[in-house]
């Protein structure tokens, strides 16, 4: 079965900057090591995503389309159609008195978050800090060697792909988390561990928006996505009422 847009599939990759042949990015474990990029609470293996659904570059959804599973391939993506070309414009002088009012003391190197963009502070010289807001692979031209590991033919592992791939909390386990298609709707319920979330409401919410996105957009039987928290009452047992 060869990829086309809207199809689900899991993918292996390793992402090089073209001029130095460094790894920035990859699903595979030992290759972080040996670039010296290995993140300890990252999970590495294949990635679901949907073809044609700007989860990877778009150079990249679109130069596997047509291939089928257990295939590889070698893409290279130029700067424009990777994070694009360096905008000098987006190297800024900030006041060191805004640094102070957060309560943040500078050094370069360090990355901030300012109006949703991430910057890197380039130096501190006085009463001024000069930070890069251009992506770290701004002006490069990438290569990306890209394995297809599985095409995802089932409705409910579909869904499950992508609640794995918007909804990255290690503690919920996708195995336990049911799922009913009637009538046009999907029913998701969670792992139980998913009540316990740390993240804000608000991530939490477009995480389940982009999850129902991706479902109704890619799976034509599916036009509503409800997800459903259950908290039932606990019985309390013989030895817990002894204990009141």
């Amino acid at each position: 079965m060869a990829i086309d847009n809207g199809d689900f599939v899991r993918v292996n990759f390793t992402g090089k900057i073209k001029d130095t042949d460094d790894v920035f990015d990859t699903t595979y474990d030992e290759i972080a090591q040996e670039a010296g990029i290995f993140e300890e609470n990252k999970t590495y293996k294949p990635i679901p995503i949907v073809v044609g659904g700007n989860h990877l570059l778009p150079a990249i959804e679109e130069a596997i389309k047509g291939l089928e599973a257990g295939d590889k391939k070698t893409i290279e993506v130029d700067a424009e159609n990777a994070f694009g070309q360096r905008n000098s414009k987006l190297i800024q002088l900030v006041p060191m008195k805004e640094f102070k009012r957060q309560g943040m003391t500078p050094v370069p190197g360090m990355k901030i978050q300012s109006e949703g963009a991430t910057g890197k502070i380039l130096t501190v010289n006085g009463g001024r800090v000069k930070v890069d807001f251009n992506h770290e692979l701004a002006g490069r031209d990438l290569v990306y060697d890209v394995e297809v590991c599985e095409i995802i033919e089932d409705d409910e592992e579909k869904i499950k792909s992508m609640i794995e791939l918007h909804y990255s909390n290690p503690n919920v386990d996708i195995d336990k988390t049911e799922i009913d298609i009637v009538d046009g709707v999907a029913n998701i319920k969670l792992d139980e561990m998913a009540k316990f979330d740390q993240q804000s409401y608000m991530d939490i919410t477009f995480a389940r928006f982009r999850i129902a996105k991706d479902i109704w957009e890619n799976i034509e039987e599916i036009t509503k996505v409800n997800f459903v928290d259950e908290f039932e009452k606990r019985e309390e047992t013989d030895d817990e009422e002894d204990e009141e």
